[in-house]
């Protein structure tokens, strides 16, 4: 199996280089707006922004920052397949200008704008960042009433593309291989994340660091893993150090990325490089988990009906039998972008610490 990946450096709000209903999945993070580190971003883009901050008009601000982003989502109606899902993390926020301080939703906002275009929401996940911050609330300190809470938590917002489900041919291997584990999907289908770290920035660049609202690995892994099949085109129009990329890449699917700023491009490609290393360890992870929970179980005394058909391991569903995951093997550079090369990691891998059956 192959994968292309391309980082496209133009305006998102115009996703010129993709066809219409040529994207399966979008998985993205945009720059928040009211969050000060997004100001000048948002002023560039619509310099009426940059007045409305200026006169302390914060409902003004965040309704035009709003309408940028409109733009991009207006584009994804086009791209997306029909049945295809976007996924949207965003976090609200809260800012104390010349009208006050006030918490500004920035998830309903959105969730207006995609239903507007005619996006059926899907129920929405909140993921609750761990925090090593020693103050829970900002205020008045120890006395009532006029401390408020501090937001830990952000949103993934999914909508569904028109009006029908994907369908796919009977039996089609790319679906059924890419199932999940029984005990995955519990976890991650929750409408409450927990066990997601905030993403360590490993940038080097410092004002690319300041510029960069990364989200962790496994935020963009899950998603794809459960909302698109092998072969499949991830798309991400605020594609930043290319997290995304990296994760659809690990999961089998294709990716393109929009970004405004080349510097960022040259950061995908030294992590796409790491892809085939990555890969391995998210599957040894994965399998790993899947064995410690099988063996919990029949400890417990409970029996599985059903064995994997490309690894040694009960499982609980008979959906779960095709699973077959796929190791990244060779990364290469084409004119737009890269091709990854991917083999069934049932076959021709290092399996001494998996006890995974080589011929499945």
């Amino acid at each position: 199996m192959e994968t292309l990946h391309r980082v496209v450096i133009e305006d998102a709000r115009g996703l010129d280089e993709l066809d219409d209903n040529s994207v399966e999945l979008v998985v993205t993070s945009p720059p928040y707006p009211m969050i000060e580190m997004w100001d000048e971003l948002f002023a560039d883009l619509d310099p009426a922004i940059g007045d409305a901050l200026d006169r302390g008009d914060g409902d003004a601000a965040f309704e035009r920052m709003h309408a940028v982003l409109d733009e991009v989502w207006a584009e994804l109606d086009r791209v997306l397949v029909d049945g295809g899902i976007a996924c949207i993390n965003v976090g609200d926020a809260t800012r104390t200008l010349a009208d006050g301080f006030r918490v500004y939703h920035n998830h309903a906002r959105i969730v207006d704008a995609f239903t507007e275009l005619g996006f059926d929401p899907l129920p929405e996940i909140v993921w609750r960042k761990p925090t090593n911050a020693a103050a829970k609330f900002m205020g008045s300190g120890m006395v009532p009433p006029n401390a408020y809470v501090t937001l830990e938590h952000e949103y993934i917002l999914p909508f569904r593309m028109g009006d029908d489900r994907r369908s796919f041919e009977p039996n089609a291997d790319r679906r059924y291989n890419a199932a999940y584990f029984w005990e995955e999907r519990n976890r991650w289908f929750s409408d409450l994340w927990t066990d997601l770290r905030g993403a360590e920035q490993s940038i080097d660049d410092d004002n690319l660091r300041d510029r960069s609202g990364a989200f962790p690995l496994g935020l963009p892994y899950r998603l794809i893993s459960m909302f698109s099949v092998y072969g499949d085109t991830v798309c991400d129009p605020f594609f930043g150090t290319g997290t995304t990329g990296v994760a659809a890449a690990v999961a089998g699917r294709n990716s393109v990325g929009y970004e405004l700023d080349p510097a960022f491009a040259s950061v995908f490609e030294n992590r796409i490089d790491d892809v085939p290393t990555l890969s391995r360890r998210v599957i040894r992870d994965r399998l790993a988990a899947h064995r410690e929970f099988v063996a919990d179980k029949q400890a417990a005394g409970e029996t599985f009906a059903y064995e994997a058909a490309h690894y040694d391991t009960a499982v609980r569903t008979d959906q779960e039998r095709s699973i077959r995951l796929y190791a990244a093997d060779r990364v290469e550079s084409t004119d737009d972008g890269y091709r990854l090369t991917h083999t069934p990691f049932d076959r021709g891998g290092d399996y001494s610490d998996l006890n995974v059956a080589p011929d499945g």
